[in-house]
């Protein structure tokens, strides 16, 4: 198989069928053939043409001769992705971020490449004049250059199929989608870029992080693109074959979610939303970015935006709600139930810059008097909604906050011992007008997993989880210093009301 970005050029016949050709020089294909993939239900062949008899070409039932192809390249995603794009004036218009494909038949094709971040709109790849070893060359200008947006029946290939799993059926287990092979063809006056295979093993990681060199003497994996089926209508069904599995969409991890989501047009999105069930969509929302999520709530029925959004976490209803018009969240608002309602609007009150700008209000609170055995029953009763189990945190009965007892520290305890016996007493904690850095530095600090709020009589007020504060700044860890300022310009900007 060739890997490098070197032209073929081999002349050659797209074979499509259920079985091979009784009679079929298997030798010649053994030899001469340049990608294989079969299944059950469909094999594909690129066979020389001028080895394959014309007896074996006849229409037949199970059996048909796609076209006859010039093979021009053939390559793996990961090879491109990133690449310059360089148009006929050789001027760099952007880099290859991904690939727009469209599935109309067994074999995907590559219809644009996205060149540019903040946009939907992509290059046709009847553009590319070549997919050379630096850059891509396109025929023309950039400005006469055919442009065109991603269409109901197209997705971006990498955000969907990239890292994600599939069942490799030969194997009866889940693997993971590592790279994918792309073929280009020409046929009679046009190109046009098929995607044939995925690649399952370890050669497939070390291409993608650039270690091809250790990759010596390994196999490429392929597993064939017919094992999976195309999206279905409004994007409903991400799923291989009925006959070997069916992934609802909903069962997606949000943030997976969250990916299709944000790749939809405008339309798409509020469709496939309405689709799903209101917890689900809330978690997928949580995890959009901040102006699709935006433009999503704005867009949605002021009732369909309230049932979702009071699915939500709190903190994470606030950051929706604060980052839409004031008419808008006024409206989603009140439609909520008046306790949920204050309490967000509450949150939404807190400035910039503020821990409590960064706070949720969902916590597990217990009495000083409660025991280990009796803390551990209710913790059974709370943990499948809770957010965060891993501390408990010691409130008297006006709500003044005495001591902390770790999940740790509650397993080990004896099971008649009161939580007063075992709470750690030196309590950290942060104000709610405390600059959001200091929130940071605690947690950095003394390694912890989430920093109580508290007013300046004791009161508690709310937590600060640090997978709120990773999720923010995840774009830059380089160091604390960095942390803090993302943070100030993220999401502790994230409640001024426009």
């Amino acid at each position: 198989m060739t890997t490098s970005m070197a032209t073929v050029k081999k002349t050659a016949l797209l074979l499509e069928g259920t079985d091979f050709i009784p009679g079929f020089p298997q030798q010649v294909v053994q030899k001469e053939k340049m990608l294989t993939s079969t299944s059950a239900s469909a094999t594909f062949w690129v066979v020389p043409s001028n080895q394959v008899p014309s007896v074996y070409l006849p229409a037949r039932a199970r059996w048909r001769c796609m076209a006859a192809a010039n093979i021009q390249q053939e390559f793996f995603l990961s090879q491109v992705l990133g690449k310059p794009i360089r148009d006929a004036r050789g001027e760099v218009i952007g880099c290859l971020r991904d690939m727009a494909i469209r599935w109309e038949a067994v074999y995907p094709t590559a219809v644009g490449i996205k060149y540019a971040r903040h946009t939907q709109n992509h290059v046709a790849t009847s553009e590319v004049l070549a997919w050379g070893e630096r850059y891509i060359e396109l025929r023309q200008d950039f400005a006469a250059t055919a442009k065109c947006q991603l269409q109901a029946d197209e997705i971006y290939v990498s955000k969907w199929l990239l890292d994600k799993q599939v069942i490799d059926i030969n194997g009866s287990k889940l693997a993971r989608v590592n790279d994918i092979q792309l073929v280009w063809v020409e046929q009679e006056e046009s190109r046009k870029l098929l995607l044939t295979a995925v690649d399952i093993g370890v050669r497939g990681l070390l291409r993608r992080v650039g270690l091809n060199f250790f990759a010596k003497g390994r196999e490429n994996k392929l597993l064939g693109w017919e094992h999976i089926v195309p999206l279905e209508a409004r994007v409903a069904d991400l799923r291989l074959r009925p006959d070997v599995s069916r992934d609802k969409i909903g069962q997606l991890r949000p943030a997976d979610l969250a990916d299709i989501i944000e790749d939809l047009n405008a339309p798409k999105r509020l469709e496939l939303l309405q689709n799903l069930d209101n917890q689900t969509a809330a978690e997928a929302l949580a995890e959009v970015a901040p102006d699709t999520r935006s433009d999503i709530i704005e867009s949605l029925e002021s009732s369909a935006a309230s049932t979702i959004i009071q699915e939500m976490a709190p903190d994470e209803a606030a950051d929706a709600l604060g980052q839409v018009s004031r008419e808008k969240s006024e409206q989603i608002l009140n439609l909520m139930q008046a306790e949920r309602a204050n309490s967000l609007r509450k949150l939404m009150d807190y400035p910039a810059d503020t821990a409590g700008a960064l706070m949720t209000t969902e916590y597990l609170s217990f009495s000083p008097r409660t025991t280990a055995a009796a803390a551990i029953d209710r913790l059974r009763e709370l943990a499948p909604s809770a957010d965060t189990i891993y501390y408990l945190f010691v409130l008297e009965s006006d709500n003044t906050l005495v001591g902390v007892v770790s999940l740790r520290q509650l397993i080990v305890a004896p099971p008649n011992q009161t939580l007063d016996q075992i709470m750690e007493k030196r309590v950290l904690k942060v104000n709610p007008r405390d600059n959001g850095h200091k929130a940071i530095e605690v947690i950095a600090k003394y390694d912890l997993l989430a920093v109580p709020v508290v007013d300046d009589q004791g009161i508690m007020l709310g937590i600060i989880t640090v997978d709120d504060i990773i999720e923010t700044l995840l774009p830059d860890r380089n160091n604390l210093e960095t942390f803090s300022h993302y943070l100030v310009g993220g999401k502790l900007a994230r409640r001024g009301r426009p």
